[in-house]
């Protein structure tokens, strides 16, 4: 059965999200898809319908993942390398490979995809949901993305990671008890809130106190066990009091900052520019639950995630 290129590149969208799912960060997933799309236009005369062209590329990109995962390591979130922080904790930093990174939600959720696929495609892509996912050994990870995010059979996700049906049956028990332990422990991991119009108040007033810098009104729009992390460092701090000390203090710098909202994860996020727009800081992204905002990351990368995100280089 014949396959061209521009039946294979219609469903790269959806597969740099299934590689995201996998591997938490959209660089490696976009290299993931292109090994992917090769492996795939190579193998095309041999690909005889039997399953849908999706499904074929699922399959090609969930073992171009594993392959990843071989020889590499979890990404994770500052709160899983230790203990709450302090104001006065070093700034010990992890290399980019590290951590989990943001993806644009443009780059994981078509363009025409309904109202219901929208909702269920950002609650896959929550940064909490996929940090939890990374504590998975590799082939629990796939198995309950195939079962639970794309609704593969047992059996097909058997054929795809060439195991038994028993096995993956064992394999998701596990994964759905790790991932029960971790939506005890972590407030972010449950049911995100949709964003409707008191959630988007709540996102309006929070880029309003930002970029006044009140950082009063700011704490009010947190919860009390609030989180304010900075990738590649280390360190995580929690509670109204830390947060504010924080930004008057040590962080004071973003004094000034003026904000680009975006999307990321699934969530608000904005592009923040120092220096009154002229100088890239971070994307900053936000967990929402009810009527306040339970987590704040600000990752420190704009020469990578800025143009990942289409922000500009400047504002001025």
């Amino acid at each position: 059965m014949s396959v061209d290129v521009a039946q294979l590149e219609s469903h790269r969208t959806v597969l740099v999200g299934h590689c995201y799912r996998m591997l938490g960060s959209p660089v490696d997933a976009d290299d993931a898809v292109q090994e992917t799309m090769v492996r795939a236009w190579r193998a095309s005369e041999r690909f005889d319908g039997r399953s849908s062209l999706k499904t074929w590329l699922y399959r090609i990109a969930t073992n171009v993942c594993l392959d990843q995962l071989a020889s590499r390591g979890r990404r994770g979130r500052p709160r899983e390398e230790g203990p709450v922080g302090t104001i006065h904790d070093e700034l010990d930093t992890r290399p980019r490979s590290h951590w989990l990174e943001p993806v644009p939600d443009a780059r994981v959720i078509p363009a025409d995809a309904s109202p219901a696929e929208r909702a269920q495609l950002r609650e896959s892509i929550r940064l909490a949901f996929v940090a939890a996912l990374q504590h998975l050994p590799p082939k629990q990870r796939a198995a309950l993305l195939l079962t639970e995010v794309l609704g593969w059979s047992v059996a097909e996700v058997a054929e795809t990671l060439d195991a038994s049906v028993a096995s993956i049956n064992s394999a998701l028990q596990r994964a759905r008890a790790t991932l029960a332990a971790r939506n005890a422990g972590d407030p972010d991991t449950g049911a995100a809130t949709p964003l409707g119009p008191t959630q988007q108040a709540l996102v309006d007033q929070y880029f309003a106190a930002f970029e006044a810098y009140d950082i009063a009104a700011l704490t009010k729009l947190l919860t009390d066990d609030a989180v304010l992390s900075m990738p590649p460092h280390t360190l995580w701090l929690q509670g109204h009091d830390a947060i504010a000390a924080w930004l008057l203090g040590r962080g004071g710098g973003c004094r000034g900052s003026r904000m680009v909202p975006t999307w990321a994860c699934g969530g608000p996020a904005f592009g923040q520019y120092r220096d009154g727009g002229r100088t890239p800081f971070a994307l900053l992204a936000l967990e929402v639950r009810g009527d306040r905002i339970t987590s704040m990351t600000s990752f420190l990368d704009p020469d990578v995630l800025f143009p990942l995100f289409g922000l500009p280089p400047q504002l001025v």
